[in-house]
């Protein structure tokens, strides 16, 4: 057990020099006498609440709730605001920006008198992002997710949020509902705080973060505006103070083992495809190599057992109830490493302890999944030398293996001037290849990756086709969408080659996305292309364009993803 001058933060307030008197002259400034905070552990509360994200609208009210455990238990807690990454506004994505906000977060930690950190987000990019410049960090820290919304409704029908605006949007362009019914789904398609309540990527990050075991046990399945959220977040606010003391810190709590029951994870909820991105770079941080080959490793060796949309029929609330990641994880025990050690300071066996199951249709047994193998398959060949990957149990069965003439589209403006071109002659069989907008195409690798389906078919009453892209997708997309298809074609990747008519063949058994061009008239093409212009001149962007990586590594920043000092400050 730690002492009062072991804190970290006893080299800012505890010495008997300039900088330690000035220190404590500031702090008395901010109004707090020294018996407040001299010898308690100083709790960092990175709160990524802002008035334009409506997934963190709650999290003002709960990072006082933070704080309340913070003071109940010893500590003393300071709140700072980081970047928000609001997945509903920020353009032209906020994966353009996962990468700052992991650097603000570690740099924070790192440069002011955190002796721990408690983590508030949930919203898809600040969950990667925070864990990221936290395990950077290497203080002890644990994770606040933001908790789904509640379910939306429209007139007798439950909605998924995402999913069903999606869904609907496409039956508007079909005809079949008008503007009166849109606007009835507009009111009532995301009726509370929180984030999206179907399997999109922020229930499956949150989700991530528990098993990883930066969460308090439970935490990442209660719906934003229970009151179980709100005792939960004062019960973070206390145990990190405990951690501090106890020296937990989350480098011994992200281990291996936790990284590889995150994938087991992600793979039974049929979790966001972009988690393959993100724990990719969660593990790079952690000093852990990951890749494309563990995730379809363990995918072919885990069943899905979350019937959670987009892939199954219910919402997080219905999760929740059934008994939420505990009651999930319960049944998936023999295939997770079970005596590691979570921040909770039990091993995740203790954890699951009490854990039970109270549905069977919503969290199904072992005998009866929703899908025999995980959820996401990762696809090699010719079109994709690194790598692509494909949620399948979110399309079309019949589509799964597949063969037929390219439509391509050079860019996202590209596609919306013409998805809908008579000339171009799509049809059901037609696959539709969107390229620049991978990593540096997009920029930032955007969720473009839900192709939208031509006018005319949606009329015709088709509602899924093969689409292929270096993008990203919402993970309350669905269809027969590969994505992150690696090298992207903004860097020279065999995307770049594709031509119209050119047939491409999609084989998710065999895990095979191959482009049907003979390799010497695809040396022909790969002399004529010529490299894009840089995007960026200057700011954030240029620095970004220098140094991110590629899908298959994580879309990491390469001087950050690398191992290395970053010294500690002198305090004095």
């Amino acid at each position: 057990m730690r002492t009062p001058e072991d804190l970290r933060s006893h080299r800012w307030f505890g010495g008997d020099e300039l900088r330690n008197f000035s220190h404590r002259a500031r702090a008395r400034q901010l109004g707090y006498e020294p018996e407040e905070h001299l010898g308690k552990p100083v709790i960092a509360v990175l709160n990524t609440w802002s008035d334009i994200n409506p997934c963190h609208m709650h999290l003002r009210e709960r990072a006082e709730q933070v704080k309340r455990g913070v003071w109940q238990a010893g500590g003393f807690p300071l709140e700072f605001p980081v970047a928000t990454l609001s997945e509903t506004y920020q353009k032209p994505t906020p994966m353009l920006y996962r990468n700052l906000l992991a650097m603000e977060t570690e740099e924070i930690l790192r440069s002011y008198p955190a002796d721990g950190a408690v983590l508030m987000g949930g919203c898809d990019k600040t969950t990667p992002a925070l864990l990221m410049g936290a395990a950077s960090a290497g203080l002890p820290a644990i994770f606040v997710p933001a908790g789904p919304m509640l379910r939306g409704h429209w007139r007798d029908e439950v909605l998924g949020s995402g999913t069903d605006m999606w869904k609907y949007w496409d039956e508007r362009r079909a005809g079949t509902i008008g503007d009166e019914e849109l606007s009835e789904l507009e009111r009532g398609l995301a009726r509370s705080p929180g984030h999206c309540m179907t399997m999109g990527t922020a229930s499956t990050m949150t989700s991530a973060a528990e098993v990883l075991g930066v969460t308090l046990p439970g935490a990442a399945s209660i719906p934003a505006v229970d009151s179980a959220h709100h005792r939960m977040a004062a019960a973070s606010g206390a145990r990190i103070v405990d951690m501090v003391w106890e020296d937990l810190t989350i480098t011994k709590v992200l281990d291996e083992r936790a990284y590889a029951d995150a994938i087991t994870t992600v793979l039974a909820l049929g979790g966001s495809t972009n988690a393959v991105i993100h724990l990719i770079a969660m593990a790079g941080r952690s000093g852990l190599a990951l890749s494309l080959a563990d995730f379809d490793e363990i995918a072919r060796r885990v069943p899905v057992l979350a019937n959670i949309r987009p892939g199954g029929a219910w919402l997080m609330e219905d999760f929740y109830y059934a008994g939420g990641l505990p009651g999930l994880l319960s049944r998936l025990t023999d295939l997770l490493h079970t005596d590691r050690l979570t921040v909770s300071g039990r091993t995740l066996a203790e954890t699951l302890a009490t854990a039970r199951v109270h549905n069977d249709d919503v969290i199904r047994p072992r005998d009866n999944p929703l899908a025999a193998e995980g959820g996401v398959a990762v696809l090699h060949g010719n079109l994709a030398p690194s790598g692509a990957v494909i949620k399948h149990i979110a399309a079309t069965p019949e589509l799964l293996t597949h063969t037929g003439p390219a439509v391509v589209f050079d860019d996202y403006a590209d596609l919306k001037k013409r998805i809908n071109d008579p000339s171009l002659g799509i049809t059901a069989d037609s696959v539709l290849v969107l390229r620049g907008s991978g990593p540096l195409g997009g920029p930032g690798m955007p969720e473009y990756g839900m192709l939208p389906i031509p006018d005319h078919l949606l009329a015709q009453g088709v509602r899924d086709m093969v689409r292929i892209s270096d993008a990203r997708m919402s993970g309350t997309s669905y269809g027969a969408c590969v994505l992150h298809v690696a090298p992207e074609s903004h860097v020279g990747g065999p995307l770049a080659l594709v031509r119209d008519g050119d047939l491409i063949t999609l084989d998710v058994p065999a895990r095979a996305l191959r482009l049907e061009v003979p390799d010497d008239e695809l040396a022909r093409r790969r002399a004529d292309w010529l490299e894009p212009a840089p995007r960026f001149e200057r700011g954030y962007g240029a620095l970004y364009a220098e140094h991110i990586t590629q899908a298959d590594e994580g879309c990491d920043f390469d001087f950050l993803a690398r191992t290395g000092a970053n010294p500690e400050p002198d305090a004095r």
